[in-house]
């Protein structure tokens, strides 16, 4: 896999080898050496899969606060995602900061998200699957989340009629949140 780095400490972009022929194609979708080279004490414990039915459907910003944060490893099946990681350190250089990245099941891309980040998306297109993997189990009591149209950080959303949960409607903004990292 090819590891590329963000501007956002930690975040990590990995693309497979994918071999095509005529049948179709191949790829190593997950390999713990990989993760190894990136983030050496991470171990993934669960896998998680989304479905969402139509496009515009935003899950996040979530996040889960310390002792039960959670780093991710995110990929999609079908579809594709407009994905978000906010930067939630405090003493990070690039606290407050976001970058988006294009995840589909065509580009077969996969996105690790450190510990300390809120992470959302909004799909982009109807039948999309996103699976993840988590290092940690969720935990309710320490679900946290962020605004995702918190009009201090300007993240350009696509534009398409966001769908969204009630809950996901209630997150705070930046500035209203009392940062867990």
């Amino acid at each position: 896999m090819l590891i590329v780095r963000s501007r956002l400490q930690g975040v990590t972009i990995l693309k497979p080898n994918v071999l095509r022929d005529e049948r179709g194609f191949f790829l190593e979708s997950f390999r713990g050496a990989t993760i190894e080279k990136i983030a050496p004490h991470i171990r993934f414990i669960q896998d998680n899969h989304v479905r969402s039915e139509r496009a515009g459907v935003v899950r996040g910003l979530h996040f889960q606060k310390p002792p039960h944060a959670q780093s991710k490893f995110v990929w999609v099946s079908a579809g594709a995602i407009f994905d978000v990681v906010v930067d939630l350190r405090r003493e990070s250089p690039t606290f407050g900061k976001w970058e988006a990245f294009s995840l589909s099941a065509e580009n077969f891309l996969r996105l690790f998200v450190p510990r300390g980040f809120a992470h959302g998306y909004m799909t982009l297109e109807p039948g999309t699957e996103v699976q993840y993997k988590v290092d940690a189990y969720y935990a309710p009591e320490y679900e946290g989340g962020l605004s995702w149209n918190d009009p201090d950080l300007h993240i350009q959303w696509p534009d398409i009629e966001p769908i969204l949960s009630s809950r996901d409607r209630k997150f705070p903004s930046l500035k209203n949140l009392d940062s867990p990292f």
